[in-house]
């Protein structure tokens, strides 16, 4: 079966089965290895991937759920160069231990400051529930806050009124 959709904005078509994971499909079809095998049944979070501005398990949505989606993984957020606030806040504050589960806290991470751009620690440790086996959950919680207002620091208010992201 054919499916097309979108991937960090551009368009795949992939011909496998309709219940293939979506996570094999990112992984093995299209080639984009930040995205991760944990669990494989959702509980885990290390394979989490935004699929049309909704934080799901990649691993647990089958392929046929993709068709004209558009999905956003670890890549398509920033490169070395220009990193997404996201990934400078994980360097600043030196979140990862072995770094497996990391693109996922990082996906789940911009799903919740899409719609909480100051979370509490609370509201973070109740939000995010990826697992981390290295422990590195207070270094998380810093760099969910400090992507939170390096965010906020990249958006400008425009004269009208209304406020435009920049590079977010």
């Amino acid at each position: 079966m054919s499916i097309q959709f979108n991937v960090n904005g551009k368009p795949h078509e992939v011909d496998a089965a309709k219940d293939t994971p979506l996570l094999w499909v990112i992984r093995d079809a299209i080639g984009l290895k930040g995205t991760k095998f944990g669990c494989g049944v959702g509980v885990c979070g290390a394979c989490t991937v935004e699929l049309d501005g909704v934080s799901v398990r990649s691993c647990s949505i089958p392929l046929e759920v993709a068709e004209g989606t558009n999905i956003v993984t670890l890549e398509g957020l920033g490169d070395e160069d220009t990193p997404h606030p996201i990934q400078q806040a994980w360097i600043d504050e030196q979140v990862p231990q072995c770094g497996y589960c990391q693109p996922g806290m990082m996906m789940a991470t911009k799903a919740l400051l899409a719609q909480n751009p100051a979370p509490s620690e609370k509201e973070i440790r109740s939000q995010i529930t990826n697992i981390c086996r290295c422990g590195t959950y207070g270094r998380i919680v810093k760099a969910v806050q400090r992507a939170g207002k390096l965010s906020s620091a990249q958006t400008a208010d425009r004269n009208d009124g209304t406020t435009v992201a920049k590079g977010v």
